[in-house]
């Protein structure tokens, strides 16, 4: 429902309904209404696009860097600041926390690995054994429970307090949390690089045109109720 749209259509026809029918505070609160609706319609408008002479207006895409460089500050201001990201790596409490690593080990591809100790076993002196049995062929079936072996073997790892402590020790090296603070601002500003002021423009509509509706509303009303006691006030 687009209330912007509503709010114009009644204030008009209240005042086309005034005009016509010589109704002095009908007319008088429809023109009112529709003066304080249309003002406020407008002014939405205008954050967004270019009006011709009108100074002021297509604010979001005239200060499309600006507003780009204030995401990166405040990304980097409010959200990854170093004692951010140390008290990332510690809990609610202040204990050290476990970084779990588990999701990561189990996107990894392992086939490499395989390969790898395929090859070592081809170079060692049980190459020609290997290859009397029918090479590196034989022992592809060994290929999956081999990782499914090496990605339990890695979990059990990374869950170990010694590795967790290990980790934490070296995230919280004042060089490694500044390096982590330049690789999220680099990320950043890729990201906001790829961003267009057309598709800035149609974000900030699409978050806030919905309650901006509601000025034309308010806008429509009070200048209705202002249009009344306009009216009222010129009868007496």
């Amino acid at each position: 429902m687009n209330k912007s749209l509503i709010t114009n259509l009644i204030a008009l026809a209240l005042t086309l309904g005034g005009y016509f029918s010589e109704h002095h505070i009908l007319f008088t609160l429809g023109l009112f209404a529709l003066s304080g609706a249309i003002t406020n319609w407008l002014a939405v408008h205008m954050l967004f696009e270019k009006v011709p002479l009108l100074y002021g207006s297509g604010v979001i895409p005239a200060r499309f860097e600006e507003f780009k460089v204030a995401i990166r500050q405040l990304m980097m201001e409010q959200f990854f600041t170093e004692q951010n990201i140390d008290r990332f790596l510690s809990d609610s409490s202040g204990k050290a926390s476990t970084i779990n690593l588990s999701p990561v080990i189990d996107k990894v591809d392992l086939s490499p690995a395989f390969k790898s100790l395929v090859e070592v076993i081809e170079e060692s002196s049980f190459g020609p054994m290997l290859a009397m049995v029918g090479g590196s062929e034989a022992i592809q079936p060994m290929k999956e429970p081999f990782i499914e072996k090496m990605k339990l073997a890695m979990q059990d790892i990374v869950q170990s307090e010694q590795f967790n402590t290990l980790l934490r020790e070296e995230l919280e090296q004042p060089d490694i949390i500044s390096g982590m603070r330049d690789k999220v601002s680099d990320i950043i500003e890729k990201r906001l690089e790829e961003l267009t002021p057309q598709l800035v423009k149609e974000i900030i509509q699409k978050m806030i045109k919905k309650h901006l509706g509601w000025l034309v509303v308010w806008g429509g009303i009070f200048g209705g109720v202002i249009g009344v006691v306009a009216a009222l006030t010129n009868n007496f």
